[in-house]
């Protein structure tokens, strides 16, 4: 069977999950509610500028909606024993993954180009600017929906909860390192060590450098990056799946 057939199939388990999941509970509120919350916590009571605020919003809402629902997604399936009959599909594994990678990077990209059109129109962002963050966002997606499909090989079970909070246990500690509140610069020099191994330090410091024009890295650096954490999380969520496969299916 080709790739190209392969990539067809993950598209079709793209659909199903947008159909399936995109409804359910814990994605509404680790993918909505909660980076919301967060954000207008941190807001409230303090004079910053609309301005200033983007970069932050921008990065915390790509972040959260891209890994709320792969986490999510075989749990659920291995609960509903429909994960069974999908691996005796004629489809190879890394496509089942891919398709459910995909299905967070459309979430994830729909939901945060509402920000991003909000700074376009009004707070003068230019088009140039513009398409890059969008290019930008879609990478980034991709990336933070492969750590989510990641982060649920392990331990493998059945129970989408279970996997959604030791999900969080990763992500929160990384909002907090990777300059959505405190900027890199701003922080001790083991924290700007600790930032540096956060894909999210590297997508926000590119709308940094988009909105406020004053980033830490480099633009090319950024994306280099970004695209590095990409593969290794999209090679390491494949080869930890295919390890605890036989547990799931016993």
């Amino acid at each position: 069977m080709t790739f190209t057939e392969q990539i067809k199939r993950a598209i079709a388990i793209t659909k199903k999950d947008i159909k399936i999941y995109y409804s359910k509970g814990p994605v509404i509120i680790f993918g909505l509610l909660f980076p919301f919350f967060l954000f207008l916590a941190y807001t409230i009571g303090r004079e910053i500028s609309a301005r200033e605020l983007m970069p932050g919003l921008i990065g915390m809402t790509v972040f959260f909606t891209s890994t709320s629902i792969g986490p999510g997604i075989i749990p659920w399936e291995t609960r509903s024993k429909t994960f069974e009959r999908l691996i005796c599909c004629p489809v190879e594994f890394w496509a089942i993954l891919l398709g459910d990678m995909f299905s967070s990077v459309i979430f994830g990209t729909m939901i945060s180009i509402i920000p991003v059109m909000f700074t376009l129109l009004f707070l003068g962002l230019d088009l140039t600017s513009f398409i890059i963050i969008v290019l930008s966002l879609i990478l980034a997606s991709l990336c933070f929906s492969a750590l989510g499909v990641l982060l649920s090989s392990y331990p493998p079970t059945d129970i989408p909860a279970t996997a959604m909070m030791l999900s969080s246990l990763v992500k929160f500690p990384m909002v907090f390192i990777s300059g959505i509140f405190i900027p890199v610069e701003r922080l001790p020099y083991w924290g700007r060590v600790i930032s540096s191994i956060s894909p999210l330090t590297y997508f926000t410091d590119i709308t940094r450098h988009l909105i406020l024009k004053n980033g830490y890295y480099m633009l090319p650096l950024d994306f280099l990056a970004i695209v590095l954490f990409t593969a290794f999380f999209v090679y390491a969520a494949i080869k930890m799946h295919e390890r605890t496969l036989p547990q799931r299916i016993s």
